[in-house]
């Protein structure tokens, strides 16, 4: 996969349970309907309006144009409704490597399984199509039900980045690390994932 085409690719990821497509302005409307949740609010989107709606999406895209990241809507096939979004990021072509994150989903997809079949896919096509060698995730230090979703993938946890990003409250955040190397994918896809083989 080369870098001057990912980013204009249409990258569409599917499995039994769980559909990734370019996140765009036509999910507008299916992104309002989960979006506005204080239990989001605490560690990712902060979205109390129709403008902050619009605001979310359009920067979403613009980081795609300017090849900063790769973000997906994620529907959920049982109800074909729109369940969250999540993305490539921190992409780095010449090291192979990237991470998989700004993960959120509506609080009805929470603990449905989603999360598992989308990382899946991401993952999948992480290691067997573009054919890097790192996968990482973080998560707020606080976060622990994000943290415990990120292990039960097979990540291992790294470290603690200490003041590593300024949350929208303007405070000094730490994150926590994990990561999935290309040497253990088949391993984990074989163990964990088997039910999308």
């Amino acid at each position: 996969m080369r870098e001057d085409v990912f980013f204009h690719e249409t990258i569409i990821l599917e499995n039994q349970r769980v559909k990734l497509v370019p996140l765009s302005e036509q999910h507008e409307e299916g992104l309002r309907s989960i979006i506005f949740d204080e239990e989001l609010w605490k560690f990712s989107i902060q979205c109390r309006s129709e403008e902050d709606v619009r605001s979310y999406i359009n920067k979403t895209m613009e980081h795609r144009k300017a090849g900063r990241a790769y973000p997906f809507v994620v529907i959920d096939k049982q109800t074909n409704e729109v369940a969250g979004a999540t993305r490539f990021g921190n992409i780095v072509f010449p090291n192979k490597r990237l991470e998989i994150g700004w993960t959120w989903y509506g609080s009805k997809f929470r603990g449905s399984g989603l999360n598992q079949a989308c990382k899946f896919e991401l993952l999948n096509y992480v290691f067997e199509q573009m054919r890097f060698r790192r996968v990482q995730f973080s998560t707020d230090i606080d976060n622990l039900r994000s943290q415990k979703a990120i292990l039960k993938l097979g990540a291992k946890q790294e470290g603690i980045f200490r003041a590593n990003y300024i949350n929208a409250a303007g405070e000094s955040r730490d994150d926590v690390y994990f990561s999935i190397i290309h040497s253990e994918w088949e391993a984990i896809k074989n163990r964990i994932f088997k039910d999308y083989l």
